[in-house]
């Protein structure tokens, strides 16, 4: 408890209204699929939506940090442009309800039906970053750079917290997501090396077909299992004992790799 002679007034008082508000019992709406951003509750404070099985990507670049703003600012304008740019206008064409940037990274939200549409936006980025980014900005930088991925798909609940209003602005507010996959897939992106794509076994589960589980003969010369389990029993940041990683030579293949995503695609429901 803070006492009177800890915070001047006029802040305290803000902080003894969020404890009020803590206390009351929030309202809970469940919904069905990830709304449009204004549909978002901010104007009632109790007011959150629940909703069930979102699946959750997260991109992030290595070796980010040896970009230099100070002595490299038009490249390292270029590389977060191109990097960072190209994943959000990505997820977006493939259809993502929610698509966030988290400083080099970003993230990417999908509905249950989106479960396969979210695995090909990952694979496509993945991909256009071995073939295209990192060998561009090598070039020009000498920096090697790569992707984190993760992936993890549950529950969540969201807000927006901030202010309604600042003069005349109202960008002083996000939406937050408050669940396990959004946390769960950053965590397992950190797991991966460059190249590699990393899912929670509660996603993996949901995959049947042989065009997700094995990639096409030209990339081994035969059909084998292309994903490989990660043993996480004894990492207790994650609430899964197991994550299945995509290995890293797996891109979508020069010959095929157009058929086997649009193939992919096609597994999810049409909504």
């Amino acid at each position: 408890m803070l006492s009177a002679n800890q915070v001047p007034t006029r802040f305290s008082q803000i902080l003894n209204d969020q404890i009020g508000l803590y206390q009351k019992r929030r309202f809970i709406q469940v919904v069905n699929k990830i709304p449009s951003t204004k549909e978002i509750p901010i104007e009632n404070p109790l007011h959150w939506l629940r909703i069930p099985n979102v699946v959750s990507v997260f991109v992030d670049m290595i070796n980010s940090t040896q970009l230099s703003a100070e002595n490299h600012d038009n490249g390292t304008a270029g590389v977060y442009h191109l990097y960072t740019g190209t994943a959000v206008r990505l997820f977006a064409e493939f259809g993502a309800p929610y698509i966030d940037v988290r400083g080099d990274g970003v993230l990417a939200l999908f509905n249950e039906t989106q479960s396969h549409r979210a695995l090909a936006a990952a694979v496509t980025f993945k991909t256009f970053t071995q073939v295209e980014i990192a060998p561009r900005v090598k070039e020009k930088t000498e920096i090697e750079i790569g992707s984190h991925i993760g992936i993890d798909q549950q529950t969540v609940l969201v807000r927006k917290i901030g202010l309604k209003r600042h003069d005349q602005r109202s960008d002083r507010q996000n939406e937050v997501w408050a669940g396990r996959p959004v946390n769960m897939s950053a965590k397992l992106a950190s797991l991966s090396k460059a190249g590699e794509l990393l899912v929670s076994e509660r996603y993996f589960k949901r995959f049947k077909d042989e065009r997700v589980l094995k990639p096409c003969e030209c990339s081994y010369g035969t059909k084998i299992n292309m994903w490989e389990p990660i043993d996480l029993q004894h990492d207790t940041r994650f609430d899964f004992s197991t994550a299945y990683k995509l290995k890293s030579q797996w891109g979508w293949c020069r010959e095929h790799g157009k058929d086997y995503c649009e193939g992919i695609l096609a597994l999810d429901p049409i909504v």
